[in-house]
């Protein structure tokens, strides 16, 4: 009976589709740095004060195992971000927002950096359902964030 309910449970499981983001932001960049020197700036976690024009502060913890950063955009606007995973030979990490005040939840988002002939391709993709905003005005904003990082990756 046991094995019959387990098999039942596995089956609709398998039938029920993962839950799914409401929304899907990605910018790409190119830069003429080559990969492995934007990695050293977008590779450390809690570096982005130094390259991202809204973060003012970044600061780092550990809590239970994880990594963390708290990002202050002045204001007294601030953002806790966790990470996720981390990929050094892929020169990519991807982290998630524990609180914030940027209108979304649930989100994740993913940076990478790769090669691209003699410079580099930088790109920078969430995934996130709306919070207080419409999914248009979420979306934007995430775009505007990502653009306004990795805008001065890609000019230097």
């Amino acid at each position: 009976m046991k094995k019959t309910v387990l098999a039942a449970v596995a089956a609709l499981v398998t039938l029920v589709p993962a839950a799914a983001y409401a929304i899907d932001v990605s910018e790409t960049m190119d830069s003429a740095l080559s990969a492995a020197a934007v990695w050293t700036k977008v590779g450390d976690f809690c570096g982005i004060a130094k390259w991202h024009p809204a973060v003012k502060n970044c600061t780092l913890s550990q809590k239970d195992g994880a990594t963390f950063r708290l990002l202050d955009l002045g204001d007294k606007a601030s953002v806790l971000e966790k990470l996720v995973s981390r990929d050094e030979a892929k020169r990519s990490y991807t982290y998630m927002i524990v609180e914030g005040v940027l209108p979304v939840q649930n989100y994740t988002s993913t940076i990478s950096i790769a090669e691209a002939g003699a410079g580099s391709k930088l790109t920078w993709v969430g995934k996130f359902d709306a919070k207080g905003a419409p999914d248009a005005d979420a979306a934007k904003v995430i775009s505007g964030v990502y653009k306004a990082g990795l805008a001065p990756l890609a000019a230097k």
